[in-house]
């Protein structure tokens, strides 16, 4: 019995790296169904491994953003990100989830482990949050926002679920430990 595996890891979507995925796969499916007609074939495909986080900086606050991509990297110093996590900035003052709620934030954890979670942020109060507390603590109150996400991502990944038990305080103890890194969000 033969056995192919396809898996495509750290691939960029050039236009040659596109087709040679493409090119790629034509060839798995021609030699699925010589193999398949000859009975020999038992085919695993493994889904694409993206890992990391994503930035989608599009229609967010550009110094929040700003701010958000710097936490990011040092973020990745200190965790994995197993599964890609998107993280999209909203210019609204508010996001409504899929429940109905109304938040700052928010992460989306899917149950089936195979669909992509993401991380949304709110950001239009941040001018208002600039004038009431100042450019640092508006910036480490919208990196309080993502680290309470990222705590809320770990947890999916690690057990499969979320829950709100002592994510607050872990989330600011995150963006201390940030702050003792950096002079200025």
């Amino acid at each position: 019995m033969i056995s192919v595996s396809l898996c495509f890891k750290n691939w960029k979507n050039t236009e040659t790296q596109r087709s040679q995925r493409i090119l790629g796969l034509g060839y798995a499916i021609r030699l699925m169904r010589f193999a398949s007609r000859q009975g020999t074939l038992a085919l695993k495909v493994a889904p694409p491994t993206r890992r990391g986080h994503r930035i989608s900086g599009r229609g967010g606050h550009p110094q929040v953003v700003g701010a958000c991509c710097r936490y990011a990297i040092w973020l990745r110093t200190q965790f994995e990100f197993p599964v890609r996590v998107p993280v999209y900035f909203s210019s609204r003052r508010r996001i409504v989830t899929s429940n109905g709620e109304t938040v700052t934030a928010s992460f989306f954890a899917p149950f089936d482990r195979s669909v992509e979670p993401y991380t949304r942020i709110a950001t239009g109060d941040y001018e208002e949050l600039e004038r009431e507390l100042g450019r640092d603590n508006a910036l480490a109150s919208m990196l309080c926002s993502f680290s309470h996400e990222v705590i809320h991502y770990q947890q999916w990944v690690n057990t499969g679920t979320t829950t709100e038990r002592s994510v607050i305080v872990k989330a600011r103890n995150l963006v201390d430990r940030y702050a003792e890194t950096t002079d200025h969000p």
